[in-house]
């Protein structure tokens, strides 16, 4: 008996079941390929409430091993320099742990080989002096969903940085400005850092070149609350001002809605919160304007893949790669042209960040402009007497004459 086109019945049956069993396969792959960030997400989950996790040790931030980079101790007598302090994007993906241990090697090796020659450099202008804590960084499991033990485990990690803050603080020279940057998940901790110990704080707001908020959503109603007397930078000159920006293309929808719509970030009652329907604060890297006007290719200074440098090592930038122009709080940016700085086919892409600089010389440029401007500013202001207080009522006090 034969099947169709006279194709022998068993041979007719045999091919059937081998067309069924491919489209299955076929089906199965693209499901994966479909659902493969919420599988991967299965991996990372610790399996265990953060309330009953057991945490790894806190970092002891007067200690060296407790930094990424962290100066020399100077001498008594020996003048300052100029800092940045710079926290790290995330770097651990999960699995064992909600905040990954500060000490594990593989973090340390990823922070010092690509992330500080990317991220940190540029900002080494000069004599300018890099701190960058370790700290007890929040899983990337954590930025993929938004359970409350997500929360906790970022709030760990802000907390880790505050203290950390509070040791740069200490073994600064009070009268040396200082950048604030903070990258990805770093950008978040460092914006909490701005709000919280900054900008209510006169005399280490006047000491701010400025804060750069880099790949990390800041919401605009902020400027209103805890940030309203940090103004934005509208100029690449401004000092004492903020800076932030997310650069997406507009073809990468997953990721917009991952920003736009499934982030937290900082709230005007210092609280992690839902960024969905909240106004972002973009600044354009190559114009450092908060319009939105687009920045042509020609005018891009260069980007770097710096892995492996050292900090004191000078990249070979790779200028006029792309455009970029702000639109409704993000950064749209084109295709760049050298495939290394392309984003890759990563599980979890759109949480993570680039392994190379895109704006690393238009940084560089900008960080030396705003430190020129502060040092001459506070060496001015250092000429004239501190303003004086407002004056206080006395009371008259009686005169008894002394027998004399």
């Amino acid at each position: 008996m034969n099947g169709p086109f006279n194709i022998p019945l068993t041979a007719w049956l045999r091919w059937l079941l081998f067309g069924a069993l491919g489209g299955f396969v076929a089906l199965s792959a693209l499901s994966a390929l479909v659902l493969r960030d919420q599988i991967f997400q299965t991996f990372l989950d610790p399996g265990v409430p953060f309330q009953t996790y057991q945490r790894p040790p806190a970092p002891d931030y007067t200690q060296d091993e407790a930094w990424a980079a962290r100066p020399d101790v100077r001498l008594p007598d020996e003048a300052g320099h100029p800092a940045v302090f710079f926290i790290h994007p995330t770097t651990y993906d999960g699995g064992s742990h909600w905040n990954a241990p500060y000490d594990r090697p593989q973090e340390a090796v990823e922070v010092s080989q690509i992330i500080l020659p990317n991220y940190a450099a540029p900002f080494l202008v000069q004599d300018v002096e890099l701190y960058a804590p370790r700290y007890r960084q929040a899983s990337l499991y954590t930025f993929m969903n938004n359970r409350e033990d997500s929360v906790l485990a970022r709030e760990l990690a802000q907390m880790d940085i505050q203290r950390a803050f509070t040791q740069f603080l200490r073994e600064m020279d009070p009268e040396q400005p200082f950048f604030l940057v903070g990258v990805g998940q770093g950008g978040a901790i460092a914006l909490d850092i701005l709000a919280r110990r900054v900008a209510p704080d006169p005399a280490v707001a006047r000491r701010l070149a400025a804060a750069y908020i880099i790949e990390s959503p800041t919401p605009l109603d902020l400027l209103a609350g805890p940030l309203s007397t940090i103004p934005v930078c509208t100029d690449p000159s401004e000092i004492r001002c903020l800076v932030g920006w997310v650069a997406v293309r507009p073809q990468e929808t997953a990721r917009i809605e991952a920003l736009t719509q499934r982030s937290r970030a900082l709230d005007v009652r210092g609280r992690l919160t839902a960024v969905e329907d909240r106004a972002l604060l973009c600044v354009n890297p190559v114009l450092w304007t908060a319009n939105e006007d687009y920045a042509p290719a020609r005018l891009h200074r260069g980007a770097a893949a710096a892995e492996g440098l050292s900090l004191t090592d000078a990249p070979s930038p790779m200028t006029n790669q792309t455009g970029a122009q702000c639109q409704s709080g993000l950064l749209m940016i084109d295709q760049p042209r050298a495939r290394a700085l392309r984003r890759s086919g990563r599980l979890a892409e759109d949480r993570r960040v680039r392994s190379s600089n895109l704006f690393y010389m238009d940084i560089r440029a900008n960080a030396e402009a705003r430190l020129d401007t502060i040092r001459a500013v506070m060496a001015d202001e250092a000429r004239y007497a501190p303003a004086l207080d407002a004056p206080v009522e006395v009371d008259v006090a009686p005169i008894t004459p002394i027998d004399g």
